[in-house]
This record gives structure tokens, sequence and C-alpha cells, in this order.
């Protein structure tokens, strides 16, 4: 039986590493012309900004704090953009407009950047034809993830585009992939978890789902599959099904 395969966008679908600088440049093209300031500025309050935001121990306690996906995304988005207008030097408008800021801004960004992952979108074009079943499982909004999808131009390969938004729990342990199972009806038994983080497939592991780690190097004592890139995986499951 082949199983319904959920995969993660960055690190897997997208590469983080290459989608940062677009993301900064494109900040500055949305906020300076609305909000003061010069591009370099802003270019640079984004790049400290994500630092201080994702820095493990502030991150974990920003999680914590946070009740639902709806309650942590808003703080997020005030505190995001709070942060870079303090170091840009200019006035941060209020909350119901920061938010409102926030959000078309990272709409508009997310169809203006482009980095896919070598030989990502022809690896899910051949699961598609393979008659695998696909939904992702990621820590993106949905909304992003069809940007994302169709500019790639492998959207119509897809069923559901997990994000938090979708089922209202943040990528942080157990209940999220609990919550995405429930969602599109399979059995956790039935699934394969694709993703680059090994901590997030731990949590798949433990609702008992099988997982495929993707990383070049996998760490010490990884016993499950991996493979280097999401170009490995046919190939992968060619061999199991």
């Amino acid at each position: 039986m082949r199983p319904v395969i959920f995969l993660d966008s960055g690190g897997v679908i997208n590469d983080n590493q290459a989608r940062a600088p677009q993301w900064r440049r494109h900040v500055a093209e949305y906020f300076a012309p609305r909000l003061g300031g010069d591009g370099p500025a802003w270019e640079e309050a984004n790049r400290i900004t994500l630092e201080r935001i994702i820095q493990p121990a502030a991150w974990e306690a920003r999680m914590q704090e946070s009740s639902d996906w709806l309650s942590f995304d808003r703080q997020y988005n005030l505190d995001w953009l709070r942060s870079m207008c303090g170091l840009v030097g200019v006035p941060c408008p209020g909350e119901d407009e920061a938010l409102r800021l926030a959000g078309d801004a990272g709409r508009t960004i997310i169809r203006l950047v482009r980095a896919p992952m070598p030989g990502a979108a022809g690896a899910i074009l051949a699961l598609h034809r393979l008659g695998f079943e696909l939904h992702t499982a990621s820590g993106e909004y949905s909304e992003d993830l069809d940007s994302i999808l169709t500019d790639l131009g492998v959207r119509q390969c897809f069923g559901r585009l997990y994000g938090p938004d979708l089922i209202n729990t943040l990528k942080a342990g157990p209940e999220y992939y609990r919550l995405v199972f429930k969602g599109a009806g399979v059995r956790p038994a039935e699934t394969l978890v694709v993703d680059d983080s090994a901590r997030a497939l731990r949590w798949a592991e433990q609702v008992g789902a099988p997982t495929v780690l993707v990383q070049r190097e996998p760490p010490p004592g990884w016993a499950t599959a991996h493979i280097g890139s999401l170009a490995e995986l046919p190939r992968l499951l060619e061999g199991r099904t």
C-alpha cells in the first residue's frame, strides 16, 4: 500500500538560506515607502530582528507562551514589525494597522521570493505520477504554501496544504501531527512524513508515523531513513512499493 506523503516546505521543497536575502530585500521595498527609513536600514533591521526571534531559547519561550496558532501569529507579527521600526528609527503604527501591514507584507513578499531546492519540483511531479497522495505538513501559512507550490508548477499534485493555520496548532509537538492526520482522514501508520528537522520527525514518530529525514549528514544515532534531498525520494519509494 502506498503511504500518504506529508512534505515539509522549508529545507525540503524550498531553500531557506536562499530565501533569506531575497526576503530582506523585499521587506525593505515594502516598508520603506510606507513607514519611512531607507532600504538598507530595513534590510538590516529585518536580519537582526529575525536572528533575535529565532534564537532557540527565545523561540521556545515564544511557543510556550502561546495557547494556539492564532495568538502566536498575532504576537509574532506585532513583535516583528515593532522591532524593525525601532531599529530603523521610525514610529510603529498602532496595533490594528501594524497587524494589517505585517499580514499584507507577508502575503506580498511570499509571491516574490523564488528559492526552490534543486530537483524538488521534478521529485514532486514524479511522486504524483507514481500515484502517491501528497499533502504538506509545514510551519508556514497554507496560503503561502499555495503560492509557493503554484509558482513551482506543482500545486495540482497536492491535496491539503497543512500549515498551522488550518488546525490552529503550532508545529511544536506531536499534537500538530495528530491533528494533521485527523484532518486528512488517515491513520499515522498509513503516512510518510518527510522533513529536514529530526526533532519534528520525532514528534511524528511519537504518534506512529513512518518518517524520512532530509539531510546530507543525519544526526549521530539516526536510525530511520534519510536522504540528501527531496530529489532522492521517488527512487527510495519505488523500491518499497
